[in-house]
């Protein structure tokens, strides 16, 4: 995106550029709330939390200069002795920079459990709103054979966003699968497809954002000594891409040490580890190594995650 940004300032052109504007996450489970408003947290479902609190540094693509690095805080709530309707809130912070690019974006969600029980399950619908900042710093593009600096100014924008979602979960009841649970879930995090411009004396930039469609589904089996595998699955969609598929298995002891890999068919590899640092902190690494042709030369991609969670009831 640099180098097109440089040429067409540098000829004084108009372009548009699509984009997505959500980063990728390797740990994905930790970052529910940002991938879908009904999702209910992974906290919940594995550790029996209603409330948690998490924060996620992401450095992605490490060997090439100004990266894409993305910060997210987010809170999670559900009520957990709620009947008939479980109320669910929440909402995150997140923020990305690539380059000269970069955009930061606050949300709040609502939304409820359709259950008699949300600790056996149920079906979910939720909405998430906030605002979003789009900026641009001109000020950061460097041009090749330019003898004589262009004035420009960096600029940032600000617009509404709203996302949706769909989720169920269930606790099975019968045979091997007794007091294991499965989930499934559908959402667009960023209904509104906008179209960014950016002005200036050399020429005009647009970004173009197009609506993705996320899919995610999983299976916990629980073990009598505490301990649990997770299977887990998250699908991207997007009108003019392939479709993005990920596969992804975590084994987590009784001691509180986990470890996961799984990876993508569009060639990336994962890895993840982590562990109980006190009875309700967990601390959580995430890494990706791409074998597309690009992969070597990018370098590799570093995910943390911090979570605090607990009960209310």
């Amino acid at each position: 995106m640099k180098k097109l940004l440089q040429i067409f300032l540098l000829w004084a052109c108009a372009t548009t550029i699509q984009a997505q504007q959500l980063s990728l996450f390797t740990q994905y489970r930790h970052h529910a709330t940002i991938l879908n408003p009904a999702m209910v947290s992974s906290d919940y479902l594995a550790y029996d939390n209603n409330i948690s609190i998490g924060i996620s540094y992401r450095s992605q693509w490490v060997d090439i200069k100004n990266h894409p690095v993305t910060q997210t805080l987010v809170g999670d709530y559900i009520q957990a002795d709620g009947g008939g309707v479980a109320l669910m809130a929440g909402g995150y912070i997140i923020n990305d920079q690539t380059g000269p690019t970069g955009y930061t974006g606050a949300y709040g969600k609502i939304g409820g459990v359709l259950t008699d029980d949300p600790y056996y399950g149920g079906l979910a619908f939720g909405i998430s709103a906030g605002v979003v900042q789009y900026r641009l710093r001109f000020e950061e593009l460097r041009f090749r054979d330019i003898t004589e600096a262009i004035p420009v100014e960096n600029q940032s924008k600000i617009f509404p966003d709203v996302g949706l979602g769909a989720y169920f979960y269930q606790r099975l009841s019968s045979g091997w699968f007794d007091d294991d649970l499965v989930y499934a879930g559908i959402s667009i995090p960023q209904v509104f497809g906008l179209n960014v411009g950016f002005q200036d004396n050399v020429g005009d930039i647009s970004v173009k954002r197009i609506q993705h469609i996320y899919a995610n589904a999983g299976l916990y089996k629980f073990f009598s000594d505490e301990s649990f595998i997770e299977f887990s699955t998250w699908a991207k969609f997007a009108p003019t891409a392939p479709i993005s598929v990920d596969l992804n298995i975590r084994y987590q002891m009784n001691s509180g040490f986990w470890i996961g890999t799984g990876a993508s068919i569009n060639g990336n590899f994962h890895l993840e580890t982590g562990f109980i640092i006190a009875e309700r902190l967990r601390l959580g690494y995430g890494f990706d190594y791409s074998f597309q042709t690009f992969g070597a030369n990018a370098g590799n991609t570093h995910e943390v995650n911090l979570n605090f969670s607990f009960p209310t009831y």
